[in-house]
């Protein structure tokens, strides 16, 4: 629930398991093999476009393949197929019709780029966007109905979407995604377990117990060093200590940058604490244990040492732009209601905060899409993956917030990796040698490639 924990969410779908292992084949050898298959683009897009629903936005081409950019028809109640719709937008980058398909989400607006899946295994590609992010929402009355934005509507819209997929698509389908998207590709899996051949997921939260943050407690107080853990907690509770002084300068970036809070979190005092309770939180998940020697003394640094360290270091802006409807008040919607968050407690900033129940997800969201938590839905496919998931593949950095509280994989061919000292950004190719050479032997095993 972290603003630029949010950001890095976002773009983990681009960053997290991006490393590339293994070449694409060369786009001529795909070329001749597509036409000899009668598999070309005029073929493929007359297929698209005969999908009940789905419309052929534009053709362009990448790396000598077509990309496909497309909207899909869904509707926004799955259990009232006939009633409100909105549009989906989705890619489809196609190489042939025998290779095997990544369907990949990053949980948020639609991905751009590759997944580092797809450049391992030399496979087509669908990319979605999560239903309520950027424009695929729907429109009047629809559109602010938040009780369905929820797992199980987007796990039935990619559902739709596969299915449809499939037809032209061939080969085996992995799914995949990192942090949210990797959530999103897990919770896809355990309602339609039959839609995809395996789940390849990187840093992806478990909050499956959102009462019980003992994983998120544990890993602040065994993270790094403990010099690095005293200094950053240190510097942490003096940004609170001189709050009279540092508010000032966080007031004065705010209107610098035309920032406001009025809508969310409600004052800038509040949004000032906000941001530093992320502090430690976002030097972890960004950084690594080489930028503990950049902490400053907390008793010896001057005031604007503490503030201008702080903002290259984690110190969030949970401002009222980004955190609406066009923004990534989507997600803290999730949170709030389905996915949990970390209820850190704080130990070591007792007698210096002013508002011990800010540390949630609905104080940065507008009234109207705050919601009440239920842990089912969670605990359910938590469950589900430790005792009947198959073909499943989790990779978690070692120093990651978000990878403290992990999915569990059953034993039917299900496996999980951890990068030693690697943050948010965990990838396959990043394992120590003897497991990255196991996990992509699995990975071609799955995908029925050599």
């Amino acid at each position: 629930m972290r603003n630029k924990a949010i950001s890095a969410l976002v773009c983990a779908g681009l960053m997290a398991g991006a490393a590339v292992l293994g070449g694409a084949a060369p786009a001529a050898a795909d070329a001749t093999a597509a036409a000899r298959q009668g598999d070309t683009a005029d073929t493929v897009r007359a297929r698209l476009e005969k999908i009940p629903g789905m419309k052929v936005v534009s053709v362009a081409d990448k790396e000598g393949h077509p990309l496909y950019t497309l909207t899909y028809v869904q509707p926004v109640d799955h259990a009232k197929p006939r009633g409100a719709t909105f549009t989906q937008r989705a890619t489809l980058w196609h190489k042939s019709t025998d290779k095997p398909t990544v369907l990949y989400t990053g949980g948020y607006t639609l991905p751009g780029g590759t997944a580092s899946l797809t450049r391992l295994i030399d496979a087509n590609q669908v990319s979605v966007e999560h239903r309520y992010f950027g424009p695929s929402r729907p429109t009047g009355p629809a559109g602010d109905d938040w009780t369905k934005l929820t797992v199980q509507q987007e796990a039935a819209d990619e559902h739709r979407l596969t299915r449809a997929l499939r037809t032209i698509e061939k080969g085996k389908w992995l799914g995949t995604g990192a942090s949210k998207g990797g959530m999103t590709a897990t919770y896809h899996e355990r309602f339609y377990p039959d839609d995809l051949d395996a789940v390849v997921a990187f840093v992806a939260p478990n909050d499956a117990n959102n009462r019980d943050d003992s994983g998120y407690e544990r890993f602040f107080e065994t993270v790094g060093t403990k010099e690095c853990r005293d200094a950053l907690n240190a510097v942490q509770r003096e940004m609170l200590v001189r709050r009279d002084t540092l508010l000032p300068k966080f007031e004065a970036d705010a209107k610098a940058n035309g920032d406001t809070f009025e809508e969310t979190l409600g004052t800038t005092d509040r949004a000032y604490e906000f941001a530093v309770l992320d502090q430690v939180w976002n030097f972890w998940q960004s950084g690594t244990a080489a930028d503990c020697p950049t902490v400053p003394d907390a008793q010896k640094a001057t005031d604007d040492q503490l503030y201008d360290w702080s903002k290259k270091h984690g110190l969030s802006v949970y401002r009222d732009e980004d955190l609406g409807t066009n923004g990534s008040g989507p997600y803290y919607r999730q949170a709030a209601t389905q996915l949990g968050w970390a209820d850190l407690r704080f130990k070591h900033l007792k007698g210096v905060r002013h508002y011990p129940d800010l540390y949630q997800p609905n104080s940065v969201l507008p009234a109207a899409m705050r919601g009440t938590y239920n842990n089912r839905t969670i605990a359910d496919v938590d469950r589900w993956v430790k005792t009947r998931g198959q073909r499943m593949m989790f990779v978690y950095g070692q120093n990651d917030p978000w990878s403290a509280e992990r999915f569990t994989p059953s034993h039917r061919d299900s496996h999980r990796y951890v990068v030693p000292g690697a943050n948010h950004g965990a990838s396959i190719a990043k394992l120590p040698a003897a497991e990255q050479a196991e996990a992509v032997a699995t990975i071609k095993r799955w995908a029925d490639v050599k």
